[in-house]
């Protein structure tokens, strides 16, 4: 092992997400007193901010979208791997995970991360200024397959109750599929210059100018510790989930709550790199983080959750109620115009935050 090697791991960066896996394998399926949550909720915590840092180290070495890229899509991977395994021991009760959980993560990436940076972004620099083309190609990407994964099954005869025949899941699966292959290849590879950040004089930054990128290794290593964190953020806010769930009842809220808190676990890691970007005035970057990880959600979500359908119990119920409708409809109604203009003021912002502030009054008092 080199001598930086070593110091990355003792630098609390490093040391945090190993410990905290260690914890997660001890703690893991069991009961836990109230101390070892205390201790499980400051190792996710830390686990949180260590994958902010190791995130941002690979965001700098390989540049802009493809460091927005690399945390969604790491976020994601473990989140289906997280709610196949709780839909595989729920029964009964775990038959509209899938759809509850992509769901959330929808509303709090477009409306949650999009209006926070929108906020944090034009109070600081007065206006927050993006990329139109990209933007607007991200969120009609997230509008498409929403409707196409969570609108539809409503509506559909084929089967009983809001859910998808065996043919039509096939279909969404593979929709969710070729066009979330669309998307990266689009943001990657023939239009990357749409998903770049900009200046208000619509000028592309190719890239940071205050640092040099960091070393192969040191990418490298960010990759491994950046996976411990995902892994440790995703498995302790599990862990945890039971105490939250007790909390939850005790207080006469309904179960949909506890998954909106564990997708805000979940999901602060992004969060708190968007908001980072928008501080630097690359609302850009906050974008790609947050309709990036709608879009992956789903793209991801749907297919796997189609294909362990096939072993896992009961139905799988996919389409939404009339107020997740009008919530998801006013979602990309205020997206659009708020992608239009290629910037955006303090206003913009605003009306995310109401609109996820109204999701989550109404899932707490439906």
């Amino acid at each position: 092992m080199s001598a930086r090697l070593r110091a990355l791991l003792l630098h609390w960066t490093g040391a945090v997400p190993v410990l905290a896996v260690v914890l997660l394998a001890l703690s893991w399926g069991r009961s836990l007193p109230v101390a070892l949550v205390v201790l499980v909720s400051c190792f996710l915590a830390g686990s949180v901010l260590a994958a902010v840092h190791h995130a941002e180290v690979i965001a700098h070495r390989v540049g802009e979208p493809f460091g927005s890229l690399v945390l969604a899509v790491a976020v994601t991977i473990i989140e289906v791997a997280l709610i196949v395994t709780l839909m595989a021991d729920g029964g009964d009760k775990s038959t509209a995970l899938a759809r509850d959980t992509v769901f959330a993560a929808v509303m709090i990436t477009c409306n949650g991360i999009v209006g926070l940076s929108l906020l944090v972004g034009a109070l600081r620099h007065k206006v927050a200024v993006f990329n139109a083309e990209g933007t607007g190609a991200e969120l009609g990407a997230v509008a498409t397959l929403s409707g196409l994964s969570l609108v539809l099954p409503t509506f559909t005869t084929s089967t009983p109750g809001p859910r998808f025949s065996t043919t039509q899941l096939v279909f969404a699966a593979l929709a969710a599929l070729v066009l979330y292959g669309l998307f990266v290849t689009t943001q990657t590879v023939r239009h990357r210059d749409y998903f770049l950040p900009v200046t208000a004089a619509d000028e592309v930054i190719e890239a940071d100018e205050h640092a040099e990128p960091p070393s192969r290794r040191r990418a490298l290593a960010a990759v491994g510790l950046l996976a411990l964190a995902l892994v440790a953020v995703v498995g302790l806010a599990k862990a945890v989930s039971p105490t939250i769930e007790s909390g939850v009842a005790a207080a006469g809220l309904p179960s949909s709550v506890v998954g909106i808190v564990i997708a805000l676990l979940v999901l602060l890691p992004e969060t708190i790199a968007a908001v980072r970007a928008a501080k630097r005035d690359r609302v850009q970057t906050s974008l790609n983080l947050g309709l990036g990880s709608a879009m992956a959600s789903i793209g991801l979500t749907i297919p796997a959750v189609a294909a362990a359908s096939v072993w896992l119990p009961g139905p799988l119920y996919l389409g939404l109620g009339a107020t997740h409708m009008v919530l998801l409809a006013l979602t990309v109604m205020v997206g659009t115009l708020t992608v239009i203009p290629g910037r955006a003021t303090p206003l913009q912002g605003g009306m995310h935050l109401a609109l996820l502030a109204a999701y989550i009054v109404l899932a707490v008092s439906p």
